[in-house]
Parts: C-alpha cells; sequence; structure tokens
C-alpha cells in the first residue's frame, strides 16, 4: 500500500478509480472541488448524488463519476471548522469511510483533496496532519486499496503537506 501526494487537478487523476469530492450536505455543485468535480462530470453526478442527500458531516456516500475519467466519486461532507465538532474527529472519519466505501466497492486507487480546507475553514496544517494519520490508519486495515493519493491544488499546499509527511515519516 502507498500515499502519494501531488500538485494537480483531482477532476484529471486518470489512474485512479474514485475521487473524492469535498461536498455539502445536499451534494450539490459548489466552489473549490465540489464545483470543479460536478463541472467536469457533468449534470449527471447531481442528478445522481441528490438522491443520497442529505449527508452529515464524517459521512460519505458513493456515486458514478460520470464524464470524468474515473469510475466513482465518494462525496465527503468534512466539518466546518469551529461549527461541527469535534472536527478533528469528524475530518478524520471523512478518510477512514472513504476507504471503507473503496473497499467494499473492491477498488485499489482513491484520491483526496485537502477536505474542509477550504471554504470550511479548517487550518491547512491540522487538517493535513489528520489526514494523514487517519489515510494511513485506515489504509492498515484496508483489504483492497493499494494507493491513496493527495491531490492538492497550490505549491504552498504540496510544501506544507510534504513537510508533514516527512517529519511523520522520519
Amino acid at each position: 500500500m502507498a500515499i502519494e501526494v501531488i500538485q494537480g487537478d483531482i477532476t484529471k487523476q486518470q489512474d485512479i478509480e474514485a475521487v473524492v469530492n469535498a461536498a455539502n450536505a445536499e451534494l450539490a455543485p459548489g466552489g473549490g472541488v465540489a464545483g470543479a468535480i460536478h463541472k467536469a462530470a457533468g449534470p449527471e453526478l447531481y442528478q445522481q448524488a441528490k438522491q443520497l442527500a442529505p449527508i452529515k458531516p464524517g459521512q460519505c456516500v458513493i456515486t458514478p463519476a460520470f464524464n470524468l475519467p474515473n469510475q466513482y466519486v465518494i462525496h465527503c461532507l468534512g466539518p466546518r471548522y469551529g461549527i461541527d465538532e469535534p472536527a478533528d474527529e469528524l475530518l478524520r472519519q471523512c478518510y477512514k469511510e472513504a476507504i471503507k466505501l473503496a473497499d467494499q466497492y473492491k477498488l485499489s486507487t482513491i484520491a483526496f483533496p485537502a477536505l474542509s480546507t477550504g471554504a470550511f475553514g479548517y487550518p491547512f496544517r491540522e487538517a493535513a496532519v489528520i489526514a494523514w494519520r487517519a489515510v494511513q490508519e485506515a489504509l492498515g486495515s484496508s483489504e483492497k486499496i493499494e494507493l491513496a493519493r493527495f491531490v492538492l491544488f497550490s505549491s504552498g499546499d504540496l510544501e506544507t503537506f510534504r513537510a508533514i509527511t516527512d517529519s511523520a515519516v522520519n
């Protein structure tokens, strides 16, 4: 099992079976990651996803990926920092539940954005530590996942995430 950290576009992960959407409770198109995923997947994604809404912080649901180069989109509702508590546990649960869903669908690859760090206001460094640890732990009990990839949009986020993972490894 491997964990990768790259800078890129979550909607262009052609070698990944499931991408994770930083969803809102209604699983509707929005800004940031959710907006990009919905735009790339096409209107069918929302038509399918809205049947599964609403979801609560820490919950994940799965839909086909439609026009994305992936098989599935796993929609996770991360916590709003300072509002949804306990935020750290809810964020940890997002990553673990996504891997659990991927396992249920017998997938071997999954890609994550930095959940809750955009409009939901989670401090990036703190969220990255939680994400890294949660994915490591979940992969330890995963039956199928061979690769978990963090896809970060900015070079600054990539540098921060890599510094965290390097210190966690060493």
